[in-house]
């Protein structure tokens, strides 16, 4: 970034009244300077797991092994946004093979609840918490997965330490407390949740104050020594089946047994000169490539950050994008959406004629197939000394999940299920061994074929927008990696969803513009239509590593959340 545009980001804040700390270096809004290191690096949404991760690849790990040990980690840590109940996706760089591979590690809806089921309950929406929305979970199984292709360390080691912090305690972070505090009155009601998620049976630790999860301990003890067909097939699977025949659910042992996770193909486009790489549906990914393909026509750089050109281009954009999104985002084995026609240039070029530099839209329609959200969430990323890199993204869904929590099990049920339509003919509409919609998504950045950053971005519809600012910062405005994560973000609300919980966007929807745009900006949107409002807290949480060309690593993670990088 030039000392111009610094200044002209100076200027932007200035007006606003942000003044965010008096550094010396970088602009107003950057709240922390990156994280450099020769060997090996990593950043995750809280500082116990992010020195689990350099701990185990200090100890002979690979970057896939610290991953999956600060990921266990973090379902303790960090209930609020994930754990063993919930599923798993990841973007691995080999640099033995020099190429990215991919996992989806969603899990299947309960091959004995079938659409009927709902509709005999008069339900129109799947319910957000309780045993229907419950699907099974697939983080377990992408762990053995990924640890079998690239782990070096056993598995019994690289969950050791969340085992000890278990037992022994650790003092929970404030934002964790904060959304933990907010999920005990929703969440009580369901059968385990309080006997394992409270202090007392009656509310969430406080800030600072010592939480132990014992249960979780003897359950990843068991998974350590006996291996992943003990959460799918042996009597951790068998209590869960106990579990929810008693509690009007319709998760078993039979689809336990059944999951499998699989390897697939990441996809991309060229953004500028640089690979933006994403995973295919059933998740949201490629929604960010298709709004990167709709802006590249436009000289954002010359516009500049927090211009009204640049907001109201990429607001655009996005509406376009989740249009598609609403309408043929699901799972490839029930429909195969038309991927590599949603993420060509030239369909961006036929889409991009719908939009006005004057006018915001307020309605639109999928552009291929016409007739036919709030998540909680961690992101991590590591990177060790011989080259490999790690973007790994994991969920309950909807804050702390389901509730459904098996005693003794030490872990909450994902209620990832609540994304399915109970509409018959939806490519999303629900059906028995189906897997639903996905929200998380992790990404990476590839240039000339080398890999230059890992990284992904926390919080339902908002992650595949909050990854393409994250790449506009980093190209167009030339920010540098933390700068381009805490940056003033962009969330427009009100898109039709995949999952039909709303009604089709008539009214353009609302753009909420976090702390920082000038509110001369904010006035010249409305003239142009838009609906822009205050919203406290819907802008993710973001972890990355980048290359650095002098050798090693650079790491940033942004204030937002409680988390850390560092490196050694």
């Amino acid at each position: 970034m030039t000392l111009c545009q610094k200044l002209g980001l100076l200027g932007v804040l200035a007006v606003s009244g942000v003044h965010a700390a008096d550094r010396i270096t970088g602009p107003v809004f950057a709240m922390r300077s990156e994280v450099y290191a020769p060997k090996a690096m990593a950043a995750t949404s809280h500082p116990l797991a992010t020195q689990i991760a350099l701990q185990t690849m200090r100890e002979g790990g690979s970057a896939m092994d610290a991953a999956i040990a600060a990921n266990a980690a973090l379902g303790l840590m960090e209930p609020t946004g994930n754990g063993i109940g919930g599923d798993l996706f990841a973007i691995v760089w080999d640099p033995k093979t020099r190429k990215l591979h991919g996992y989806n590690g969603s899990g299947r809806s309960p091959k004995a609840l079938s659409l009927a089921e709902f509709q005999r309950r008069g339900l129109t929406d799947i319910p957000s918490h309780g045993p229907l929305p419950v699907t099974v979970p697939g983080a377990v199984d992408a762990w053995f997965a990924l640890h079998a292709r690239f782990g070096k360390r056993s598995m019994a080691q690289n969950l050791a330490p969340t085992i000890a912090y278990a037992r022994d305690g650790h003092p929970v972070h404030e934002t964790i407390a904060y959304y933990w505090d907010r999920s005990v009155p929703t969440l009580s009601k369901w059968p385990g949740f309080t006997e394992q998620f409270t202090v007392d049976g009656k509310r969430a630790p406080r800030t600072g104050e010592r939480w132990r999860n014992p249960n979780l301990a003897n359950t990843l003890e068991v998974i350590g020594r006996e291996g992943r067909d003990a959460f799918y097939k042996g009597a951790i699977a068998r209590s869960i089946d106990t579990y929810f025949k008693a509690n009007d659910g319709f998760l078993r042992y039979e689809d336990l047994a059944a999951h499998q996770g699989e390897w697939v193909e990441p996809v991309s486009t060229n953004y500028r000169g640089y690979d933006v790489w994403e995973l295919p549906p059933n998740g949201q990914g490629i929604a960010a490539l298709q709004i990167l393909n709709l802006l590249e026509p436009y000289d954002l750089k010359s516009y500049g950050f927090g211009s009204t050109e640049h907001i109201h281009l990429f607001v655009e954009a996005k509406k376009l994008a989740f249009a598609d999104r609403a309408a043929s985002y699901a799972d490839p084995d029930f429909y195969k959406t038309p991927v590599a026609r949603l993420i060509s240039k030239e369909y961006a070029r036929e889409r991009g004629k719908l939009i006005s530099m004057d006018k915001a839209m307020k309605a639109v329609e999928p552009g291929i197939i016409p007739e036919l959200n709030e998540g909680d969430t961690i992101y991590l990323t590591t990177a060790d000394a011989d080259g490999m890199m790690v973007s790994l993204i994991q969920s309950n869904y909807r804050g702390m999940g389901s509730g459904m929590a098996p005693p003794g099990l030490g872990f909450i049920f994902q209620d990832r299920g609540e994304q399915f339509v109970l509409k018959a003919g939806h490519p999303n509409s629900f059906a028995p061994g189906k897997r639903p919609f996905h929200t998380i998504i992790p990404a990476f950045i590839t240039k000339d074929g080398k890999p230059w950053v890992s990284f992904g971005l926390m919080g339902g519809a908002m992650q595949p927008q909050g990854h393409a600012q994250i790449v506009i910062n980093l190209v167009d405005f030339g920010m540098n990696l933390q700068e381009a994560g805490d940056a003033p973000r962009i969330q427009h609300d009100g898109s039709t969803e995949p999952a039909g919980q709303a009604a089709a966007m008539a009214d353009g929807g609302e753009v909420d513009l976090e702390t920082g745009f000038a509110y001369t900006t904010i006035r010249a949107l409305m003239r142009k239509g838009h609906s822009v409002r205050f919203a406290d807290g819907p802008y993710g949480g973001y972890q990355a590593i980048k290359v650095n060309p002098e050798g090693g690593y650079v790491g940033a993670t942004e204030s937002r959340k409680d988390g850390q990088a560092a490196g050694f």
